[in-house]
């Protein structure tokens, strides 16, 4: 095992999440032989047949020198929903501790009550958390494909063919004022954190966030204070910054002065047209998104906050984890497998999302410890 290879394990490791006695760079090793050896009984069996072996060959697509390159952008989402559908349970089953909560296989229906104390007492300490528009509503961020709103008020004077031409790269390159138009509503600064947001810090803090998947772009989930390596922005962000032309890339600040001032930022290069890393339809999806080949199965407890689970590939992961693992769903509605193909141990709290978290973290015993957090964060944002 090479010098370079060590640092890509070591980093797939790192994102693995810690375990107590086993370094880093053994966890990324130890994950990709289970991809390749799923027949072999247990975590050491699997890594004692790989050392056997003459040459070390994986599953090239998840590769962690290709995942830090970039390379794995290039995996179809066929191969994902293949991967995910047919392997998980065969590779993973009974082979990272879960906090056992049953899968399908009859017991208990299990309650919000039950996923609190399944936190509370560390049975679950690994969680994976996806949300979506629903989670920043209640800040104020607007719907761009409502009529009446006033960002749709805002882009009518362009006359877009339908709300969804602003993401698309052939009319952003024909006219890429409405998407700035949307881009200075959204700009991070604008809306500040809910107590939804704060609740994932919390989770954060108390070392039992392995990730957070978001669908938003816009940076509130930045702005609560979870640090970007716990993040996975699946569309994009207004953090960093692209030129469409010769591809310099630039941090969000930079071009932040000609979006308020309704212009269109240019590079200082070649002037070319600098676009944010929001991810436009028919763009690759952001390298850090294939981190989930690794964080679902390690989860040991999923929780999907204010999304449709419509957008693929995106609303898949909410089938990527290990089937003993339990799903809560805190949202309007049931949506995605929660309607069409339910799991034994998934909880469903519907309705308003702040009011659902609210009974999340009081069922925790969190209520003080999250009024504590968002007076501090209010009164550092008024400094």
């Amino acid at each position: 095992m090479g010098p370079g290879r060590t640092a890509a394990w070591t980093a797939l490791g790192a994102a693995l999440g810690p375990e107590r006695g086993r370094p880093a760079a053994a966890r990324g090793w130890r994950y990709l032989c289970l991809c390749r050896k799923p027949s072999v009984s247990g975590v050491w069996g699997s890594l004692r047949a790989l050392h056997r072996s003459s040459s070390i060959s994986l599953w090239e697509q998840v590769l962690p020198e290709k995942i830090l390159r970039g390379e794995v952008v290039s995996v179809s989402s066929s191969w994902q929903r293949n991967f995910l559908g047919q392997k998980r349970d065969c590779l993973f089953a009974g082979v990272f501790s879960g906090c056992g909560a049953g899968g399908d296989h009859g017991g208990e229906k299990l309650s919000l009550q039950d996923i609190a104390e399944l936190i509370r007492t560390k049975a679950c300490q690994r969680v994976v958390v996806m949300v979506g528009a629903g989670i920043s509503t209640p800040s104020g961020i607007p719907d761009f494909r409502s009529p009446g709103s006033g960002l749709y008020s805002n882009l009518e004077q362009y006359d877009l063919p339908y709300p969804e031409a602003i993401f698309e790269l052939d009319y952003f390159f024909h006219n890429p004022k409405p998407f700035f138009t949307l881009a200075k509503e959204l700009y991070p600064g604008n809306y500040r954190p809910n107590l939804a947001h704060y609740f994932l810090r919390l989770l954060h803090d108390k070392g039992l966030l392995l990730r957070l998947y978001t669908q938003n772009i816009d940076g509130l989930e930045r702005a609560a204070g979870i640090p970007a390596t716990k993040l996975v922005e699946a569309h994009g962000t207004f953090a960093s910054a692209t030129c469409t032309v010769c591809w310099q890339s630039f941090p969000g600040e930079e071009f932040q002065v000609d979006v308020m001032a309704d212009r269109v930022p240019r590079c200082p290069i070649c002037t070319g047209i600098i676009k944010p890393d929001v991810v436009f339809f028919g763009e690759q999806l952001p390298q850090r998104f294939f981190l989930h080949v690794a964080d679902f199965p390690m989860a040991d407890l999923l929780i999907i906050i204010g999304t449709s689970l419509e957008v693929e590939p995106f609303a898949s992961l909410s089938q990527a984890s290990r089937r003993s693992v339990p799903r809560v769903l805190i949202n309007r509605e049931l949506v995605g497998p929660f309607a069409w193909q339910p799991r034994h141990n998934d909880v469903a709290q519907l309705g308003d999302v702040i009011s659902g978290v609210e009974m999340l973290v009081k069922a925790l015993g969190w209520t003080k410890e999250i009024e504590d957090l968002v007076q501090r964060e209010t009164n550092k944002d008024a400094l």
